[in-house]
């Protein structure tokens, strides 16, 4: 078995990213009693042109 966890965000650094997957795959691995090894992350970064809410895309929101 190999779970993936899939994270669909805002644009991150390489160091958020790092925190991510190391808090995300610890705490997956304590819960479901599987080795760390096992997980595999995706991040996928999303720009706020991209993503819309409702009629509104964000990129509008956030200005």
């Amino acid at each position: 078995m190999m779970p993936v966890i899939t994270l669909d965000g805002p644009k991150l650094t390489k160091e958020q990213k790092a925190q991510l997957v190391k808090e995300f795959v610890t705490k997956a691995s304590e819960i479901l009693n599987l080795p760390e090894q096992a997980f595999v992350t995706i991040v996928r970064e999303n720009d706020f042109d991209n993503i819309g809410n409702g009629t509104t895309l964000l990129s509008d929101r956030h200005k």
